[in-house]
């Protein structure tokens, strides 16, 4: 069971290390701890989901110390930029597009073109993401589809024994208790797609605010979602491909690409995205991947998978 870890001279190292070398951390904000992982590090992020046993490739949102900071790994507009100097730090998220050769993870943003990043209010929190000195992706930090904790004991009951996870930092009570507020921040209006304590009264003095962009399909948190989807056709459960298919195996079922030589569900989700977006590339005329167990990230995976073989 992992021990409360309590940073009382301001000396971040010990987590900032965890971080770097792939490792979770779970930290508290005022909105609700997360579990935090290196947003640019697919295995880390790949470890987040497992640690939740989240049931599908959600997009997760990225935190960072500063606004600056933020507008370099998402794109910044004139709205942004607005709602930025009005409520960061704090409880809001901002979708933007995410910039060119973006080094944040494809897994964190489940292969959209968009990014969600948060500069949290809690001071504690924000010196935690400067020693890190990268992009934290950080969900809820409890198992999916339970309470979010608000309290660094609440972590410890649902994850304390996660593998992976290094330490539970207790920064105290999250002063909100309610999820950040996430706003569609790349047009001229504000599209409200998950409600939080940043309200539409107080947004509507920024500009025009449409509530819950639902049209939009997925870019955010608390959605369903559609994800990327390659342009060849992709067929599932695959052992024998035939000859001009592009093929990506698992286990002991080789082929071009391969998401895990030794059958590891976690080195299959880290590179699940990178392989479809590589096999698109290749020369043939369709996708072919090897069955995927149906438990724990398999699950993920497999939903993944169902998702972009379905787009054709």
């Amino acid at each position: 069971m992992i021990k409360l870890t309590h940073i009382t001279n301001g000396n971040y190292t010990e987590p900032a290390m965890a971080i770097s070398k792939g490792k979770l951390v779970a930290f508290g904000t005022e909105t609700v701890y997360g579990l935090g992982g290196n947003a640019q590090d697919d295995h880390a992020v790949a470890r987040i989901f497992a640690a939740k046993g989240r049931p599908s490739f959600n997009p997760l949102i990225s935190h960072v110390p500063d606004i600056e900071t933020a507008f370099t790994y998402g794109l910044e507009t004139p709205l942004a930029r607005k709602l930025a100097d009005s409520f960061w730090p704090g409880p809001m998220t901002l979708i933007m597009t995410k910039p060119e050769n973006s080094p944040i993870s494809d897994l964190a943003t489940a292969g959209l073109d968009s990014v969600a990043i948060r500069v949290p209010a809690k001071e504690s929190a924000r010196e935690f993401l400067k020693a890190c000195a990268t992009p934290i992706a950080a969900p809820s930090a409890n198992r999916s589809g339970r309470v979010s904790p608000t309290l660094a004991a609440h972590v410890a009951e649902e994850l304390g024994d996660a593998e992976h996870l290094a330490m539970i930092l207790d920064f105290g009570p999250s002063e909100n208790g309610l999820e950040s507020t996430v706003i569609d921040a790349r047009g001229d209006n504000i599209i409200i797609l998950r409600p939080g304590s940043i309200t539409q009264e107080m947004l509507k003095s920024i500009a025009p605010v449409v509530e819950m962009g639902l049209d939009k399909g997925i870019i955010s948190p608390g959605q369903l979602e559609s994800h990327y989807a390659p342009e060849k056709p992709v067929l599932l459960n695959i052992n024998t491909p035939d000859e001009g298919d592009i093929h990506i195996g698992f286990g002991a079922s080789h082929g071009q690409f391969n998401l895990s030589p030794q059958g590891d569900l976690v080195e299959a989700a880290a590179h699940l995205y990178h392989h479809l977006r590589e096999a698109d590339k290749a020369e043939g005329s369709r996708i072919t991947v090897a069955p995927i167990p149906h438990d724990g990230l398999g699950i993920a995976i497999n939903d993944r998978l169902m998702r972009a073989s379905a787009s054709h």
